[in-house]
């Protein structure tokens, strides 16, 4: 193979990662889009106990925070989380309304690989979808070949705005 042709192909394998990472939407920006430009006042849930425990069974680690912020009015709520990838956090924004997902949109990506998740041909799969009785989401969601820890961070963190829903006042059946 000519070595022209050896440097043309790790140039593209390069930039093609450094064109994956990226800031797509500010958090700020998410949370307008979700209100219409009228957000309402963050609030908090904090993570007691028993909160904290459940979130560390969906997340697989503990959370590393007493409080999560959300935006909610109505029987709505919005949600910027993050998780892990490989190495990385993926920030993602997250709606919730009448206790299922009505968007999933992924804010900043910093991995190397797995940035396909941020496509609408993934995150849409997520509408719709709510909690089972054992916490895990009752719509299946397709996997993307080569990211898998992108596809399985974002799993998590669907659960897991689901879940702190339930724990809040906007809940259809608040705790």
């Amino acid at each position: 193979m000519p070595a022209r042709t050896i440097i043309l192909l790790i140039l593209t394998s390069v930039s093609s990662g450094l064109v994956a990472k990226g800031i797509y939407q500010e958090p700020e920006a998410f949370i307008d889009e979700v209100y219409d430009g009228d957000p309402p006042s963050p609030e908090v849930i904090w993570l007691t106990r028993s909160v904290k425990e459940t979130a560390k069974e969906i997340l697989g680690h503990s959370p590393g925070a007493l409080r999560v912020r959300f935006w909610g009015r109505d029987h709505r709520t919005a949600w910027i989380l993050e998780e892990i990838g490989k190495e990385q956090p993926i920030t993602v924004g997250l709606v919730v309304e009448h206790d299922r997902l009505k968007q999933v949109k992924v804010l900043v990506f910093r991995e190397s690989r797995g940035w396909e998740v941020r496509h609408p041909f993934f995150t849409d799969q997520f509408k719709d979808a709510g909690l089972d009785t054992s916490r895990e989401l009752d719509k299946n969601i397709d996997g993307i070949s080569g990211a898998t820890l992108s596809v399985r961070a974002l799993n998590k963190l669907a659960r897991l705005a689901l879940y702190l829903h339930r724990q809040s006042a906007y809940a259809d059946d608040p705790p």
